[in-house]
């Protein structure tokens, strides 16, 4: 069974930065997608932001041209860059892996608090 081990989240003021990482237990080199989604209380869990098998990504608007998710194959390793944070960015964020056989799976979630 795959496992996904995040780090990375924390409490940060409006404005700051944070890298957000989720580690797998195998190859994500051929995996069809990865993603970012997060769940903030009261609210339905969102898809953030994914990465394709050949590099494609998406974004949810409210991200665009804040976030940055990418990956580093040698390490296992997938990465969102989350930039000019804001409040509204608060909330417990997962990574998943949709294999093209198999899955998916689910990280155990990262909480991110942006304060103002």
């Amino acid at each position: 069974q795959v496992q996904l081990v995040e780090s990375g989240g924390g409490l940060v003021q409006a404005g700051g930065s944070l890298r957000l990482s989720c580690a797998a237990s195998g190859s994500i080199a051929s995996t069809y997608v990865m993603a970012w989604y997060r769940q903030a209380p009261g609210k339905q869990r969102e898809l953030v932001a994914r990465i394709f098998r050949g590099g494609t990504t998406n974004y949810e608007d409210s991200v665009k041209g804040r976030f940055t998710i990418s990956r580093d194959n040698a390490k296992n390793t997938v990465y969102l860059q989350m930039n000019s944070l804001k409040p509204e960015d608060t909330a417990v964020y997962y990574c998943y892996d949709s294999p093209i056989i198999g899955g998916p799976y689910w990280g155990q979630g990262t909480q991110v608090t942006v304060s103002s």
